[in-house]
């Protein structure tokens, strides 16, 4: 059976409510830095194992710059990200931490276009609006 992007996408948002609800377990009674620098250990040595499992390590000698140059840009801004997160966690009630992470949606739909020569339809503008409604709701409300 051949999965879809769909499908990935659902095991995606599986995952990262687990991440939610685990690291907020997980953070109570530890520093958030080192809490993301656990987490981080973690991912590194799963993804890893992962490429050399499946032999995807072949291809590291055909890397080019650009690949790598917005590959470590992506790097440095998921480690904030999740620095962040997991400051907010800390902090916060993962019920309205993680809607409001999810805002991520709207920025990306925003960027799409001039960065990556997406199409910005009142559909992708009326989710993107909903996600914010509904991010704000679940976010101010009690």
């Amino acid at each position: 059976m051949r999965m879809t992007w769909f499908t990935w996408s659902l095991l995606s948002a599986l995952f990262a409510a687990a991440t939610a609800i685990l690291a907020k377990m997980g953070v109570a009674h530890v520093e958030s830095n080192l809490a993301t620098a656990i987490r981080t250990t973690v991912v590194l040595v799963l993804a890893w194992s992962v490429v050399f499992g499946l032999g995807s390590h072949r291809q590291l000698a055909a890397l080019d710059f650009r690949s790598t140059a917005f590959l470590t840009a992506s790097g440095i801004a998921t480690g904030l990200s999740w620095l962040c997160y997991f400051r907010a966690l800390a902090s916060g009630p993962a019920s309205k931490v993680a809607p409001i992470d999810k805002l991520s949606v709207l920025f990306v739909i925003l960027l799409a276009r001039p960065l990556l020569g997406e199409s910005l339809t009142r559909g992708k503008l009326l989710g993107g609006g909903l996600i914010v409604a509904g991010a704000t709701i679940l976010a101010l409300v009690n």
